[in-house]
């Protein structure tokens, strides 16, 4: 029978607690590396080198058509045999980084095709060079658009991060596997650790609409980018 006593005590249990925190740290650790990663490979995959263009393809490929766990596994459990052996933590990230960076790598080319190409030929017809193009006319517009999936692909990582369990990674799931190794209640801890990834999830979303409110108010308060491109482009015909 289902026991109040028992859930209570999970809720406030130290192990649980801790195994919470490291998913909180180790989904904005993992979001953190693979969001860089991600523009690299997006931008590799708009490359007019071939070469460029034919390997960030084919990792994305490979990462968005092999499951996680699979990943997981192989990075933890196979590298050694190749002389390369990464901790659990090690492993853990790099999995979490080279998997989320290629599913971000589409969020953001999609988002950077969303900005009209005449932006980015109006800001090299003023003389920009082409990473003042990237970063001040065709990010700002971009950011828009990725934010929300972007908050959504937060949202699923803390909960992707159960996996890492099967590694050892002592996250939130792993310590509550732990916590219910003394009483037997399993239905108690598991039931406790869902409302900890509901309320953490829950404290994300605000979080992320406040950034969407944010980032849609920066893009109508003032000149953007592309307003400012525009008149510096009548001026220069005006001449």
């Amino acid at each position: 029978m289902w026991s109040w006593e028992a859930f209570f005590s999970f809720l406030h249990n130290p192990l649980i607690i801790q195994g919470a925190w490291t998913t909180i740290w180790l989904t904005t650790v993992s979001m953190a590396l693979a969001l860089p990663l991600a523009v690299l490979v997006a931008l590799g995959r708009a490359s007019r080198l071939v070469p460029v263009r034919a390997v960030t393809g084919f990792y994305v490929w490979l990462m968005r058509g092999t499951p996680l766990l699979v990943q997981l596994v192989i990075i933890y459990t196979g590298l050694p045999q190749l002389g390369l052996r990464l901790g659990v933590i090690s492993s853990a990230l790099t999995g979490l980084v080279l998997n989320e960076a290629a599913y971000l790598s589409e969020i953001v080319r999609a988002g950077v095709l969303s900005v009209p190409r005449g932006q980015s030929e109006a800001a090299r017809a003023l003389g920009m060079p082409p990473w003042k193009v990237f970063r001040v006319v065709v990010m700002p517009q971009a950011l828009r658009v990725m934010v929300p999936p972007l908050g959504n692909s937060f949202n699923g990582l803390l909960k992707t991060t159960t996996l890492v369990s099967v590694i050892s990674v002592e996250e939130l799931l792993r310590r509550t596997q732990f916590a219910v190794q003394t009483n037997f209640r399993v239905l108690e801890g598991l039931t406790a650790a869902a409302l900890y990834y509901l309320a953490m999830t829950t404290l994300w979303g605000l979080v992320q609409r406040w950034l969407e409110a944010r980032v849609g108010r920066g893009h109508q308060s003032g000149p953007t980018s592309a307003r400012r491109m525009k008149s510096a482009t009548l001026e220069l015909e005006t001449r």
